[in-house]
């Protein structure tokens, strides 16, 4: 009795034949049209997803990189007081280990003008040792002017600088309730300064209200004559504001609050996690949805070469051998168009600049307003984990819900198949 010589799984002839179906056009009981479709389908659904992902991760290290190169990691303040003995208070904070640096800043509101322009402006009194910490303020590429001559006048941030129609040189009226008291309550105070520096830090809503006073002038105009508002804390790691935050207020002593910049910003960080884990959601029904297309053509397909099975089963090919073939089918569209859709999308993020100055120019511009958006561009940041999870999942659903029509083909009778032929 002659011998069944069984083959191992995806060999090559297995591999030749779902190649053929998939080439097949329609005149040769092929479904060519249905794997165009299934394939952009699922290429435009990893790309959206990737794409998605990078400019959501980008958006958050843009709004930390932010808000916090601006502003202190924690904030030391008295309740409704004054600080008195700031420089023994910030000698007592930099023993903790983990603060890098500790300034003192004077702060209050006041109304700037300059050419018939008038605006709020929030105005920090602060040293310029201190203010060079800030790398928002002083590393960024908008940058203009000088910061070592802030001693000689004012810097703006540069939407300030833009809504009051100031450039460097300029004089900027600053208007504050510090005067003498009156019947009427406080007078103002005006004082003028030479514009020396116009920053950028990367956030519109900072850089439209923000202005730097030296330490000493500050506390001249707000009658802050040996005292202070608040200390700024820097950390050598951002991400340990929370843990240390008491430790500073203890150090810094009694009837002291500390508050870190999550404290500020913590529950918008909390939407923007909420909103990328319900981003995900939907687009992974987007996977879902354009790798449904790959179940459609392969009914197809099967519907289609019901003849070709009955034969192959009568010429010894087992259940196995059928199933792998028209999983190899759904399952090389689905990889096919899982790496296209890669490569689109971290393309994507990689030249978000370019790709949004060309929206930008072809639309006339005036796409994105910062006043609106609060930054200044799109930004993305490509991650690994972001493009493994995008990978993972198309992988697995093409490959899963490939198994189900391969399998009715599998199990398909080539008696009944070929009874009619």
């Amino acid at each position: 009795m002659a011998s069944v010589k069984s083959t191992a799984p995806f060999s090559k002839f297995e591999w030749m034949i779902a190649w053929r179906y998939i080439r097949a056009k329609r005149a040769e009981g092929g479904v060519s049209v249905m794997t165009w479709i299934s394939l952009i389908g699922v290429t435009l659904a990893v790309f959206a997803l990737i794409a998605t992902l990078a400019v959501r991760s980008g958006f958050r290290a843009e709004f930390v990189d932010t808000i916090v190169g601006a502003n202190a990691h924690i904030t030391v303040v008295k309740p409704r007081e004054v600080i008195e003995d700031y420089e023994g208070m910030s000698a007592q904070i930099l023993t903790v280990d983990g603060v890098e640096s500790v300034a003192p800043l004077v702060r209050g509101q006041s109304m700037a003008s300059a050419f018939g322009n008038s605006t709020l402006a929030d105005i920090y009194g602060i040293r310029l040792d201190d203010l060079r910490e800030s790398e928002a303020i002083v590393d960024s590429e908008r940058t203009v002017g000088n910061i070592d001559d802030l001693p000689n006048g004012i810097a703006l941030g540069s939407a300030l600088a833009q809504n009051l129609g100031v450039g460097l040189g300029d004089k900027v009226e600053i208007t504050i309730r510090g005067g003498s008291l009156t019947p009427m309550g406080r007078s103002t105070r005006t004082n003028a300064y030479d514009v020396v520096y116009i920053f950028s830090t990367g956030r519109y809503q900072i850089d439209e209200i923000r202005a730097y006073l030296p330490f000493e002038t500050a506390q001249l105009i707000f009658n802050r004559d040996g005292v202070v508002d608040e200390l700024e804390v820097r950390l050598d790691d951002l991400n340990k504001s929370e843990e240390l935050k008491q430790i500073v207020a203890n150090a810094a002593g009694d009837g002291v609050w500390a508050y870190s910049w999550q404290d500020r910003v913590g529950r918008y960080l909390r939407a923007l996690t909420i909103e990328d884990n319900v981003m995900f959601i939907i687009l992974s029904i987007l996977v879902l949805v354009a790798s449904m297309n790959i179940i459609s053509g392969l009914i197809m397909l099967v519907k289609n070469k019901g003849r070709d099975v009955g034969i192959l089963r009568t010429m010894g090919l087992t259940e196995g051998s059928i199933l792998r073939i028209f999983f190899i089918c759904g399952a090389g569209i689905g990889t096919l168009g899982t790496l296209l859709g890669v490569i689109f999308g971290c393309l994507f993020a990689i030249y978000v600049d370019q790709i949004f100055s060309l929206v930008n120019y072809v639309s006339g511009g005036g796409v994105w307003d910062p006043a609106i958006r609060g930054i200044y561009n799109i930004p993305a940041e490509l991650r690994l984990v972001d493009v493994l999870k995008s990978i993972s999942l198309s992988l697995g659903l093409s490959w899963i819900i490939t198994i189900f029509p391969a399998r009715r083909a599998a199990r398909m009778n080539p008696v009944e198949a070929l009874r009619y032929e």
